[in-house]
């Protein structure tokens, strides 16, 4: 296969699994680097008719000058730094990888629930520096027989259901793309957004960060919700307005928040951090080695797939994009 690709990447210390992909296809240009900049990654994939990208942005001045530009591949599931509508524009696929790690999400905002009801960090914290009191977490309700809203129900609430069996959890979600027929074998009722909101004791949000969600939970989402429920973030940190998330806690609006990712990303200061009813991981939901494995080498395999002439594993704008 006689085709140049770039790999941009940021968190990875070698690129062992993406180049064993790219070999067994028969890729033998190949260049690695880590682009922070628009010009940086211009020169990184000059020439290059695929492009793998971690957390880089691929703007409409990146595709322009890269002119034999086929496809970007994003490693995740989520394309928030991609400017998807100008790649299709110009005929560049945009892919990403739709599923590797929904036991892991599910897990992960399964266990920030457990945190924030169990109270365990704040016990932790507690014991580590002389206080030894259980009482210093009161109140702690049964979470069995509560209500969990989700915001939006595709693979990873699934599996968070799944996952919770045996706490005789009630279900809720709120999903405009979804109809009855899409629910009807799974353990939820299809609501709308205010029904979510005040009838949920956990929210746990899975949206996409488009347009229509960016700050879906403001101050007035706040204001609906039970004043014991508790809000979690394991999608994107947009989604949450942070100011009226603080706002709401500081009020009493509602009991708690379990963050993974954060509007700005990475943060190092934030008045949330500040608080016994907030917990937050640094954006690691979508982790296990197993996941990371799978992360990568499909993300590298949407490339060779597709300069292949076969479909990626996630498309994202296949029915705006014409093959070459």
């Amino acid at each position: 296969m006689a085709h140049r690709i770039a790999v941009s990447q940021a968190d990875f210390p070698d690129a062992d699994v993406e180049e064993a992909v790219f070999d067994e296809a028969g890729v033998d240009d190949v260049v690695v680097g880590s682009a922070e900049t628009e010009d940086e990654l211009i020169d990184l994939a000059e020439g290059a008719d695929g492009l793998l990208v971690q957390y880089a942005e691929v703007t409409e001045s990146v595709l322009d000058a890269l002119a034999d530009l086929q496809i970007v591949s994003r490693y995740g599931i989520g394309v928030d730094n991609v400017d998807v509508a100008a790649a299709s524009e110009r005929d560049v696929a945009v892919s990403n990888v739709p599923s590797y790690c929904e036991e892991e999400v599910a897990s992960h905002a399964l266990s920030l629930l457990f945190t924030l009801a169990r109270k365990t960090a704040q016990y932790d914290k507690a014991v580590k520096s002389g206080t030894w009191d259980w009482k210093i977490g009161r109140p702690i309700e049964s979470l069995t027989g509560k209500t969990v809203g989700f915001a939006a129900f595709g693979k990873i609430p699934r599996t968070f259901a799944d996952l919770a069996e045996g706490f005789d959890l009630e279900y809720l979600t709120y999903d405009p793309y979804l109809d009855e027929a899409d629910v009807a074998d799974h353990p939820v009722e299809l609501v709308d957004f205010e029904t979510m909101l005040s009838e949920s004791d956990v929210i746990s949000i899975h949206a996409p960060l488009v347009d229509e969600t960016h700050h879906m939970f403001d101050a007035d989402a706040f204001e609906q919700m039970k004043s014991s429920a508790f809000l979690l973030n394991t999608a994107r940190g947009p989604i949450v307005d942070e100011s009226a998330l603080y706002d709401a806690l500081e009020a009493g609006e509602i009991a708690g928040a379990g963050l993974d990712v954060m509007e700005e990303e990475p943060t190092h200061d934030s008045p949330l951090f500040e608080r016994d009813d907030v917990v937050v991981t640094p954006h690691v939901a979508w982790y296990s080695e197993s996941s990371l494995g799978d992360l990568r080498r499909k993300a590298a395999e949407n490339l060779t797939r597709y300069l292949g002439g076969e479909s990626p594993h996630g498309f994202v704008n296949e029915d705006d994009v014409e093959r070459a």
